[in-house]
């Protein structure tokens, strides 16, 4: 009696064929559910033990990528004991490949882009690293993406080769269109990897200067000093002269001063050593130089060279203002006046 009830025909397939498939997808079903409490469990143990801080991207990977795939497996399996029509049969096999690529592929992206964030971070903490990890993983999704749909129409059984050539004389035409765009993106490229300037820096380039705020793919932005927003092309930048500032790990200071013609020679020998000694009493300055170089229409002139060990401007600014009043206070002391513009006029009588 049972025998000839499981022998029964519906749809090309006898009962014990149906409940066979329906077996083995119930009992698949509970070993993956087993196995994703196990996997879990697993990783909150070991994630209890590292020094890491917690993270569920593994987690959530299981719970919505993995578990998903595991499901399409089992019953992609439990339904090849079925005799099934070649029009049914094609229509899963498609669904199947598309929701594999979708599903697949995106856990597979997802493990590569965090990977690829975390090595990245462990290694650069700076702004301009930060925006080039974006744009990195942009270009990794489009690219994976891109690759994945060839792949995927191609086991459909579409023919791509004529699409691939069509695309190759659409890429010309839109790359002799955009031309000026992929150049400035390949600049981009050059931009991060030799590295003239990073977000933060203070940078100068022609007659123009500020803190760079952004880099883009296409243009760099930069903050100047009056407030406005400066936009460069990167092409431009990477073909320019830029002097950055926040790298300059010393400062070479040149400064002159001139004091009047009624100053004996024995002052004016003073001065030099004078000089040298107040700008090596103040902190974070190397003394170069200290000379009386010229004889001027009014005055005579000394020119004096000195470091500042920083490369900070309100810093240089407040020690040449202590070096100033210094010097005004030494002068002072000697009886040594500082010259200014004058005409003395010989009449005779």
């Amino acid at each position: 009696m049972v025998k000839e009830i499981v022998c029964q025909t519906f749809l090309h397939n006898s009962i014990l064929n149906y409940l066979i498939c329906l077996t083995t997808l119930f009992l698949s079903i509970i070993a993956i559910r087993f196995l994703k409490r196990l996997l879990i469990k697993g990783l909150k143990a070991w994630m209890e033990k590292t020094t890491a801080p917690p993270d569920d991207f593994w987690i959530l990977t299981i719970e919505r990528k993995l578990k998903p795939l595991l499901y399409l497996l089992v019953f992609y399996l439990s339904i090849q004991s079925l005799n099934l029509s070649l029009t049914l049969e094609k229509g899963i096999n498609a669904l199947t490949i598309i929701f594999f690529t979708i599903v697949g592929g995106g856990l597979v992206l997802d493990v590569v882009i965090y990977t690829l964030e975390n090595y990245w971070k462990s290694k650069k903490d700076s702004l301009t690293d930060k925006h080039a990890l974006y744009v990195l993983v942009m270009v990794v999704r489009i690219g994976f993406w891109g690759l994945s749909i060839i792949i995927l129409l191609d086991n459909l059984g579409i023919k791509i080769s004529a699409l691939l050539a069509g695309l190759g004389i659409g890429g010309i035409a839109i790359a002799f269109a955009a031309q000026a765009i992929l150049v400035d993106m390949f600049s981009y490229v050059t931009i991060f990897f030799d590295r003239p300037f990073e977000i933060g820096d203070f940078i100068v380039i022609d007659n123009y200067a500020g803190t760079v705020e952004h880099i883009g793919v296409k243009t760099t932005r930069i903050r100047s000093l009056g407030g406005e927003e400066l936009v460069f092309s990167n092409t431009n930048l990477t073909n320019s002269r830029v002097s950055n500032y926040k790298r300059m790990t010393t400062r070479r200071i040149v400064f002159r001063l001139g004091v009047t013609y009624e100053t004996t020679l024995q002052q004016l020998k003073e001065i030099p050593v004078l000089i040298e000694g107040i700008i090596k009493e103040v902190k974070d300055t190397v003394f170069d130089r200290a000379h009386f170089f010229a004889y001027g229409d009014f005055s005579l002139n000394f020119e004096i060279v000195y470091y500042i060990n920083s490369n900070d401007y309100h810093k240089y600014m407040d020690v040449q203002q202590e070096i100033n009043f210094r010097i005004k206070e030494e002068f002072d002391k000697l009886s040594i006046q500082f010259a200014y513009p004058t005409q003395t006029l010989f009449i005779n009588n």
